[in-house]
């Protein structure tokens, strides 16, 4: 399995994501939105980037269930309750997937929505792997 990011010099350069990303390999998994919710399905974290951490952790934790690695991310979806929140809190974040997931960035995409599914929660993320 390869995946490789495409970053062409005419667009804006990448802060946090890749343009495109071409995956060879043999199984998707699509991954289903991970809030904060903790094993006994209560959100946890007070803040934006304690709920990321949560939901990220959340996410991985799935993705390994599937058999996959955060290497193997070709795609992640961001959903927050508050984009200006989410840019301010940038480098924050920016830390928090770079210790959980590494520099390798997936395609990615920050949607603002009114709210989510549980109401306490800030920040929601979904996304597709390819595995060898």
């Amino acid at each position: 399995m390869s995946l490789h990011r495409h970053n062409p010099a005419e667009l804006s350069a990448p802060s946090g994501f890749s343009h495109a990303v071409t995956a060879t390999g043999s199984r998707l998994v699509f991954l289903a939105g991970q809030t904060a919710l903790d094993g006994a399905g209560t959100i946890v974290g007070d803040d934006l980037p304690e709920q990321f951490e949560a939901a990220l952790a959340n996410l991985l934790a799935a993705l390994a269930a599937a058999g996959g690695a955060p290497h193997d991310l070709a795609r992640v979806t961001v959903y927050v309750t508050d984009v200006a929140d989410y840019r301010a809190q940038t480098p924050r974040l920016g830390r928090i997937w770079r210790r959980l997931v590494g520099r390798d960035y997936p395609a990615m995409a920050v949607i603002g929505v009114v709210r989510l599914w549980d109401e306490q929660a800030l920040v929601e993320l979904d996304g597709t792997a390819v595995l060898p």
